[in-house]
This record gives C-alpha cells, sequence and structure tokens, in this order.
C-alpha cells in the first residue's frame, strides 16, 4: 500500500498569545481604563477649572521638553498630522503655545511652549498629583504598597508598548 504524503503540522501561529496572558492584559487594560477615567473625573469635579483635552495636555508635555515640528509632534504621539494640526491650532488659540522659525529648515516652524502654557501644563501636573497623593492616602498601606513596587515594571510596560513593535 502506498504511503500518504505526509502532511505537515500546520505551524504556530507567531501572533497566538496564551488565555492566561490575554486575561491580564484585559484586566490590565480595564484598571488602566478605569483609573484613567476615574481621574478625568476626579479632576473636573474637585478643579473646574481643568477643562483641556487630554490630547492637548499630552502635546505640551511633549513640547516642555523642545520645540517641535508639527510632523515630529504627530510621530512622537502616533497620531496623523492633520490631527496633530487641528490641536496645535487649539493650543494656539489658547495662547498655550507659538510657532518659532526652526533654525535649521527657515522655511518650516516650529511649535513651542509659552510661558501661559508652561504655567497651564505646571498647574496641571500639580492638580493631578495632589488628586492621586489623595486617593493613595486612602489606601491600606499595604495597597500603596503595591502601588508603588508596581512602577517600575509598569514604566517598562509603557516603554514597551511604545517600541516600534508595537507602533
Amino acid at each position: 500500500m502506498p504511503s500518504s504524503p505526509s502532511v505537515p503540522e500546520p505551524a504556530a501561529d507567531p501572533q497566538a498569545v496564551e488565555p492566561a496572558a490575554i486575561e491580564r492584559a484585559r484586566r490590565l487594560t480595564d484598571a488602566v481604563t478605569r483609573l484613567r477615567r476615574a481621574l478625568r473625573s476626579s479632576i473636573r469635579t474637585d478643579y473646574p477649572w481643568e477643562s483641556l483635552p487630554m490630547a492637548q495636555v499630552e502635546l505640551l508635555q511633549t513640547l516642555a521638553a523642545a520645540p517641535l515640528r508639527v510632523g515630529e509632534l504627530a510621530a512622537r504621539q502616533r497620531l496623523a498630522p492633520n490631527t496633530v494640526s487641528g490641536l496645535v491650532g487649539k493650543l494656539l488659540d489658547a495662547g498655550f503655545v507659538d510657532r518659532q522659525t526652526d533654525p535649521g529648515d527657515r522655511r518650516t516652524a516650529r511649535i513651542a511652549l509659552t510661558p501661559a502654557g508652561r504655567l497651564q501644563l505646571d498647574d496641571w501636573q500639580r492638580a493631578h498629583e495632589r488628586r492621586i497623593a489623595s486617593a493613595l492616602d486612602t489606601l491600606s498601606p499595604a495597597d500603596r504598597d503595591a502601588v508603588m513596587l508596581a512602577l517600575p515594571a509598569l514604566e517598562n510596560l509603557a516603554r514597551a508598548l511604545a517600541g516600534p513593535a508595537h507602533g
């Protein structure tokens, strides 16, 4: 009886993830989402002046290090350039950023934080720090320690997610 040609085993899907890993990711995603939502909501309740959308805050945070062109901002924020242009327009109208001539290429402009933008960003940061400090104080010492001990791993996770493989 002739032997039948061997059928190769299907290759393991390199994108396949173990169910336990998916469950951990789901729980972390849920916790991070709820944490961000609670922080946004509580800040607006505790500090009614806080009305800057998170996307604008993130642009201000990026510009705090150095002025950038819109394309560079878009790449760093992983947003479309036209989206960043719209956000920059709102920040320009608010007086939080301004356009500067790029010394390396006088045909282009860099977006820079203004003193008013720096003040707004600093106020935003202090308000969030006070709110988080207050919330941390409500936790048991064990929970507070667990949160603080998790920070290096969460920072590593953020770097891993920001890496080129996840863009």
